[in-house]
């Protein structure tokens, strides 16, 4: 009987096509969504691996609508996209542990402040307010809550007590003055 389990038990062989990339565990790997991209970067082409499911736009630019279209455009996602890495380049996301990057001799003051910023952070963070400014109070916050906190649609919705599915359309316009700015 033992050996009839370990016959069913065994191992099965590893498909080199769905194998999951190297560092990543087949646990995890099986609940990403990782595709490979190509990116520009100043030494030429490279190619990095990425999780689709990660970012709420990408779900609604893989996604068709019932007229066979993309819920939203190349140029809306793209938009929110930018938001996005000038959000994460500009070190805006929220600090969720302590900061054990000062060392112990330094004072805690100027940890972090402005001193410390590179050309880099400054310009990302200006980017992110004028297209804040640009969109409006009305769009800002479903911007923010998309595209840089990683909000779904539905928990959007709920927050903020909207109707069901009325996010999208929101998003939508929002994508629109965006991609505008």
């Amino acid at each position: 009987m033992k050996a009839a389990q370990r016959a069913r038990t065994k191992p099965r062989p590893r498909d080199p096509e769905n194998a999951p990339p190297d560092g990543i565990d087949s646990f995890r790997a099986q609940h990403l969504d990782l595709a490979t991209r190509e990116i520009m970067s100043k030494t030429g082409a490279i190619s990095v691996l990425v999780n689709d499911s990660e970012s709420p736009l990408a779900w609604l630019a893989r996604r068709k609508g019932r007229d066979g279209r993309t819920m939203i455009s190349p140029n809306q996602f793209i938009a929110g996209e930018k938001l996005r890495a000038d959000f994460t380049r500009g070190h805006l996301s929220p600090r969720v542990t302590s900061d054990w990057s000062a060392p112990t001799g330094r004072s805690r003051r100027f940890a972090g402040g402005a001193g410390e910023m590179t050309d880099l952070v400054i310009a990302s963070r200006q980017r992110v307010q004028l297209a804040m400014e640009a969109c409006g109070p009305e769009f800002s916050g479903l911007l923010m809550d998309v595209c840089c906190f990683l909000r779904g649609l539905e928990e959007v919705e709920r927050e903020r007590g909207w109707p069901l599915r009325s996010a999208k359309i929101v998003l939508q316009l929002a994508l629109d003055r965006l991609a505008r700015h």
